[in-house]
């Protein structure tokens, strides 16, 4: 007997010890953002020096891919690890998570870490049935009084289609009223008050925290105090700003595309323009607040840091307002990897999707990968083993849209339609010039068509 709780005893405290050596794990999660809104990737015009610093000190993946652009289908797609076809949430209204898949969390929570959540929650069912131990900070449907059929008007008399009846809820659901109904200027700033009620606990349990902010979600409010830092006047239009998009990509009649009128105006792209980099420019200061409560008490060297969003935006850019399309500023998502022998300053080129991150979160902490998983770990690339994941990725919305890129060409195809765009990504990045009807790129027209329908049987 003695010598069986001698050996117990050793196993619990190696246990213990392996507890505590294990990394932890920090993953926020914007809404809405473009991959061109950081200023040390390029942007000229936003102010974002937390994040410039997380650029610096990780890696960064710079042709990171949502699959599906819909709120609901990408998130369920990182918590899954799997495609929309795989997982069961393809954005048609009411799917549910395959429950036979292992999600993040519980396979996080499984391995001994302690499964934490702020933020947006989207999916179905609730943070504490999908594996989290804890929530702080959560926001989520109902709890509100505006009734159903009521106009709600936003700035400049623009119509709220979003977010309405949404509320913070306590660790026991009851909604939190105080921090108000609908999107407010201070949302963001109550998900990262949740995120560090969380870190400032002592534990000697690694963490996996998941921050998902609202932001730049619209409706867009100015946040206290920045309503005249980034003034219309002074940014610039997308390149390939239009008034309208030139033929019925399939969401026309979507709530995202009614929050402008038709066609789109120079002027009212600017104005969202700028309510946009602000709200922006908010967040990075609450990632500031989150990483520097790490720095503070010493736990960020062992602490794996990834920022992404679940989508871009078009925001003016091919006569477009929404997220429901295969073009570049909408697919693409910043993505940035930091942390313990993660290659500092590093930018990657490789082709990867958002549902990559479960198991390359996984395989940064050391813990086994479920079978249940489609995704690839990111780590090759990120410690310099790999440069490359993927030869050509592929993208999907509802029934209206389908995309296979490699790292030259984009095949964009709308079976409602039955049209084709291929864009040369290289010679332009900016995806204004459809050589779909030119004889030249017949072969890589093929191609590209030959190995959409070959993913579409597999998948679709």
């Amino acid at each position: 007997m003695k010598r069986f709780l001698g050996l117990s005893f050793t196993l619990f405290v190696l246990m213990a010890l392996d507890a505590r050596s294990k990394p932890n794990v920090l993953l926020i999660v914007t809404d809405d953002q473009r991959s061109d809104t950081i200023a040390s990737l390029g942007n000229e015009i936003i102010d974002t020096p937390n994040l410039d610093r997380l650029v610096k000190w990780g890696t960064t993946f710079e042709q990171a891919t949502c699959a599906n652009p819909l709120c609901v289908p990408s998130r369920a797609e990182i918590l899954t690890g799997c495609s929309s076809f795989r997982n069961g949430v393809l954005g048609m209204g009411g799917e549910r998570i395959d429950p036979k898949l292992t999600l993040l969390p519980t396979a996080m929570a499984s391995s001994g870490y302690h499964a934490w959540y702020s933020g947006k929650w989207m999916n179905d069912g609730k943070p504490l049935t999908r594996g989290y131990h804890e929530t702080q900070g959560l926001f989520g449907s109902g709890g509100g009084t505006w009734k159903k059929g009521e106009i709600i008007l936003g700035r400049k008399g623009r119509p709220v289609t979003g977010y309405r009846n949404w509320t913070f809820k306590d660790a026991k659901g009851k909604p939190e009223l105080d921090k108000g109904i609908g999107l407010t200027p201070l949302t963001d700033k109550y998900v990262a008050d949740g995120a560090l009620k969380f870190l400032k606990r002592k534990t000697d349990k690694p963490f996996f925290l998941h921050v998902n902010f609202t932001g730049p979600h619209d409706p867009l409010i100015y946040p206290p105090g920045y309503e005249d830092k980034y003034k219309p006047a002074d940014l610039k239009l997308p390149p390939n700003f239009l008034p309208r998009h030139p033929f019925d990509h399939g969401n026309f009649e979507g709530r995202d595309e009614q929050l402008l009128p038709w066609p789109r105006t120079k002027e009212d792209v600017l104005d969202e323009l700028s309510v946009y980099y602000a709200v922006i420019d908010h967040i990075d200061k609450q990632v500031g607040r989150i990483i520097g409560q790490l720095r503070a008490d010493g736990r960020l060297k062992n602490t794996y840091v990834i920022f992404t969003s679940d989508h871009g935006l078009a925001l003016g850019s091919h006569g477009l307002m929404g997220k429901q399309n295969m073009y570049e500023h909408t697919i693409r998502v910043p993505l940035v990897i930091a942390g313990p022998k993660v290659r500092a300053g590093k930018r990657s080129d490789a082709l990867c999707y958002l549902r990559d991150l479960y198991p390359t979160i996984c395989d940064l902490a050391g813990i086994a990968i479920p079978e249940s998983v489609e995704g690839k770990s990111l780590k090759p690339v990120i410690i310099g083993k790999q440069d490359a994941i993927y030869s050509e990725i592929y993208g999907y919305f509802r029934d209206k849209q389908r995309m296979v890129r490699n790292t030259r060409y984009k095949l964009i195809h709308y079976p409602h339609l039955d049209r084709h765009q291929l864009f040369d990504l290289q010679k332009d990045p900016h995806e204004r010039n459809d050589l779909s009807g030119d004889k030249r790129h017949n072969k890589v027209l093929r191609e590209l068509q030959d190995k959409l329908a070959t993913w579409l049987d597999r998948n679709d």
